[in-house]
């Protein structure tokens, strides 16, 4: 179930300068609320990349190691280790 939580947040000088270029008649935003709306959606966006990036670097070393590098692991190994 979605939930919508209210914030508040102050800006003054260039922050607020900067958005109100970009919201209303002259903006590519009608408000303020969907600009930081969009803002947080391309930065979850950008985490999400920078994630699934890591992830392919680290498959990739790993389908480069050597296949005498390999170890057998049972499930309970590797929970065991990702819990340390």
């Amino acid at each position: 179930m979605s939930r919508t939580t209210t914030m508040t947040v102050r800006l003054s000088g260039a922050l607020s300068e900067f958005v109100a270029a970009n919201v209303g008649e002259t903006g590519s935003y009608e408000n303020v609320s969907e600009y930081v709306r969009d803002l947080i959606r391309r930065d979850k966006e950008r985490v999400e990349h920078e994630a699934f990036e890591r992830l392919k670097a680290e498959l990739a070393r790993a389908f480069a190691a050597p296949e005498a590098s390999y170890q057998a692991l049972t499930a309970t190994d590797v929970i065991a280790r990702n819990k340390a």
